[in-house]
């Protein structure tokens, strides 16, 4: 008999393995230290004499946001109807400049509380005051891979110069590791903003440090026209530059990637790249719609992401995943150009390959025990009976309403779609206090 700390058992367990299995009346088995040891059909689930959490609907992994800005849910709504760059410069970073560290931890809270509400357990994170990111993320229970930012730009000088900035960064891996806190809930990286808020040298000198750390490096890339015509004026384009000046080779996530040429696309397909996909923020926006369909087809890794709550407005990942399918869609003029079963793969288990994670986004063995319990008594499910139609409902019907109960690492972050450990009116009151604060 073997000893687990907890057995799961679901009349469905949607693995969001490559194969697309949907296992009927199975178990999840999860060990002492919070991750799978098994995962199968419970009549032939080895004996146990664990615990058993039953749950009435799928389990299935926790989604996984490859690119946000979470704390700026304090911002949501603020310049809503401008193009990017003035988004930025007459809105956002003013508004940021005002965020204190208690502000930063308020809206981590409250944008962290919201994802898990929609079954998102780990998101990637470019944000400042990090320190702050890991505080909020530890107090709530969920996941986070942290590429504090680097930034030169109006009222970020408080912050440091980019070099101060990239060399904390270096200080806190050397001191604390990639990987810590229970779980593993902390993963740390670069997050060098863009080739059009940085000189070129910030770039290349952090991807240096990156790769000699195993870090990832994540930055924005070609998201929008205009943003970048001095680096394509000396480089031809963000790509073009990051292969010139050696910035590539090592763990890089590009956000956004959307104004790519063919030979863009090659240059980030030699090194393995990986494209975090936004298509809600992008479309709000008007940066365009990415190459979705080439990428893919050039072996690219992609996630999803939902970029800042202020620019999108949302963290629901379940909207990317139906974005993502109807944009690439339309773009090609192709109703198979991305499936149901493809995108929720681009929300989990691919997702968390962009970020260099095979452990995250999948339930198999080995895996951290990221679970979410989806209820199927909705109208959105008419035949859960059959895979190919539970899984469209799922994704195109369903989404985060169905979402009941989160577990991270084996332990129970949501219940019954409230916070376990944290006050949700207290919550909502401090990410009130901020987003008052900033518009005085």
């Amino acid at each position: 008999m073997r000893r687990f700390s907890r057995r799961f058992r679901a009349p469905v367990v949607l693995p969001c393995d490559e194969a697309g299995s949907v296992l009927r009346d199975a178990v999840v088995d999860v060990d002492d230290d919070g991750r799978i040891a098994h995962v199968g059909p419970a009549d032939t689930a080895p004996a146990t004499d664990a615990p058993t959490t039953r749950v009435t609907g799928l389990l299935m992994p926790g989604l996984v946001n490859t690119h946000a800005h979470t704390p700026l849910t304090v911002l949501r709504g603020m310049g809503g109807d401008l193009p990017l760059m003035r988004w930025l410069t007459e809105v956002v970073w003013p508004a940021e400049a005002k965020l204190d560290g208690a502000d930063v931890h308020a809206g981590m809270l409250a944008g962290s509380a919201e994802m898990l509400r929609g079954g998102v357990t780990t998101s990637a994170e470019m944000y400042f005051q990090s320190e702050h990111v890991v505080e909020a993320v530890l107090e709530i229970g969920s996941r986070v891979v942290l590429t504090p930012g680097i930034i030169t730009a109006p009222g970020m000088e408080r912050l440091g110069t980019w070099q101060q900035m990239r060399d904390a960064i270096t200080r806190w891996i050397d001191a604390d590791g990639l990987r810590f806190g229970p779980g593993e809930r902390i993963e740390l990286g670069y997050g060098p903003h863009a080739a059009y808020t940085l000189p070129t040298e910030a770039i290349t000198s952090t991807a240096a440090l990156a790769k000699e750390r195993g870090a990832l490096m994540h930055l924005h890339v070609a998201e929008a026209p205009g943003e970048d015509d001095a680096v394509r004026a000396e480089f031809g384009s963000v790509p073009a530059m990051l292969e010139a000046t050696g910035s590539l080779g090592g763990r890089v996530l590009a956000a956004h990637a959307i104004q790519l040429s063919d030979d863009d696309i090659a240059i980030l397909a030699r090194h393995d790249v990986a494209v975090a996909h936004c298509p809600g923020s992008n479309a709000k926006l008007a940066a365009g719609v990415a190459r979705l369909t080439d990428l893919r087809a050039a072996g690219i890794r992609l996630g999803l992401g939902t970029d800042s709550p202020a620019s999108n407005d949302d963290l629901d990942l379940w909207e990317e995943q139906r974005l993502a399918s109807l944009f690439a869609r339309q773009r090609d003029a192709d109703a198979t150009a991305l499936t149901a079963s493809g995108a929720l793969a681009l929300a989990t288990r691919e997702g968390a390959r962009a970020l260099g994670r095979d452990d995250l986004g999948v339930l198999a063995p080995g895996a951290w025990a990221d679970l979410v319990h989806v209820s199927l008594d909705d109208a959105a499910f008419v035949d859960p009976d059959d895979d190919a139609q539970l899984v469209s409902n799922l994704v195109w019907a369903a989404g985060g309403r169905g979402v009941r109960d989160v577990w991270v690492a084996g332990e129970q972050v949501l219940a019954d779609g409230v916070p376990a450990s944290v006050d949700p009116g207290e919550v909502l009151a401090g990410a009130r206090r901020v987003a008052a604060k900033v518009k005085a």
